[in-house]
């Protein structure tokens, strides 16, 4: 009753994570999820196998088919971990030893997986101890396989890969733990139960989490990358000719009903004011707080995009313009103007207080120029900026204070 339960608990925790990968694939639907609900299929359907429950709540299951299960999906385990694995830590292109350890150690895998299979299916009556005991030794050197490609990545450099060792010893464990649990049922113990059950739980833990960190690794270098697809990698907004084509669409969109377009430039005077003393990397949280503000303030129906560094646009097409055009620079200009904080070198913190001007113009889209009207548009906030500074150098001047 005990040993029932402890495979029970880690069939629960397998389950559990193989739902986490059900939702990703749902969710998400990219190659990546797939793979991880399959690798989680495959493997975790063999760890439950080698554990004995099948057999254990289920009297009277046929011997061949079991036997075939627990001798061919261990080693074609290891052959989807090779190749998850070469793909997780991208150094096959870059180091030849470990090309070749992924590619010919997967084929050998699988081809080692389709004959235990076939001799598992003829002879599990008469040899049925060794072939679990051949299925034992092949999983063995695949986990040698996956621990030396995890070594040589971090030996490049891979700082993730320094855990992933770590979950290979821990698969390490899990894989004498079972097969020994089926070679010798008479001399496993408790407490080599738990054991196994607790690292075949804790490997698929680390898969995961280490498969969520690189993900995030992987956005983030796609992110900073964007600038290629046309998007700005600190706020990702349209920008250039990804831009452009927007907003030649927003001013179709009002010249098909007969409306005009508004078209407003908010021009960041102070952008690089915090350069020298809090970083430049700064300069990348603020375009993206106020981003965030803009979209705040516009919604998601609007087009917004950066024209260059400190010039952000907004086009209004007709269909939002009647109610919020006269609102709306009123309301950019009391979300832009709050300050923020920003985190800058060595983790300290600084206050920022964007200096913004305003352009606002709208025209008949029928008979505009999209380049030229945002042109135009930012030519009256540079000239507001202009005015603005020329008040305060009147204001401050002697002969003003006489």
């Amino acid at each position: 009753m005990f040993e029932t339960m402890v495979w029970s608990v880690m069939l629960g925790g397998l389950m559990t994570i193989g739902t986490m990968a059900l939702v990703d694939v749902v969710m998400s639907r990219t190659l990546a999820a797939w793979r991880g609900l399959a690798f989680m299929a495959v493997t975790g359907t063999s760890c439950v196998f080698l554990s004995g429950l099948p057999e254990g709540l289920i009297s009277g299951l046929p011997l061949a088919p079991l036997l075939v299960v627990k001798a061919s999906l261990g080693p074609l385990s290891g052959a989807m971990v090779l190749l998850y694995l070469g793909q997780w830590l991208g150094v096959a292109a870059e180091d030849r030893w470990v090309q070749r350890t992924i590619v010919w150690g997967a084929a050998s895998l699988v081809l080692t997986a389709a004959l235990l299979c076939l001799l598992a299916a003829l002879f599990a009556h008469s040899l049925g101890t060794e072939i679990l005991l051949l299925a034992a030794t092949v999983n063995a050197i695949s986990v040698l396989l996956a621990t030396f490609t995890s070594l040589r990545a971090t030996h490049l450099g891979d700082k993730l890969a320094r855990t992933m060792v770590m979950a290979c010893l821990l698969m390490a464990i899990s894989v004498a733990g079972l097969y020994s649990h089926q070679l010798n049922p008479e001399l496993s113990m408790p407490m080599v139960w738990i054991a196994t059950a607790w690292s075949t739980v804790a490997f698929f833990l680390v898969m995961v989490s280490l498969s969520i960190r690189r993900n995030r690794q992987v956005r983030r270098l796609e992110r900073l990358a964007g600038l290629s697809q046309g998007l700005d990698p600190a706020t990702g907004l349209p920008c250039g000719s990804v831009l452009l084509s927007k907003v030649d669409d927003a001013f179709w969109r009002s010249a098909r009903n007969h409306a005009s377009c508004t078209v407003i430039c908010l021009h960041l005077h102070n952008l690089y004011a915090l350069g020298d003393e809090a970083g430049h990397m700064v300069d990348q949280q603020i375009l993206s707080s106020m981003a965030a503000r803009i979209r705040r303030a516009v919604g998601f129906r609007c087009v917004v995009g950066l024209y260059h560094p400190r010039c952000f646009v907004v086009v209004i097409s007709s269909v939002k313009q009647a109610t919020d055009k006269p609102k709306l620079p009123e309301k950019l200009r009391l979300l832009m103007c709050q300050p923020l904080d920003v985190s800058g070198k060595n983790r300290s913190m600084h206050r920022f207080t964007p200096q913004f001007s305003v352009g606002c113009l709208t025209v008949s889209a029928a008979s505009a120029l999209p380049t030229q009207v945002i042109d135009e548009a930012e030519q009256m906030a540079l000239a507001s900026e202009r005015d603005l500074h020329h008040w305060k150098a009147t204001d401050n001047s002697p002969l003003a204070a006489a």
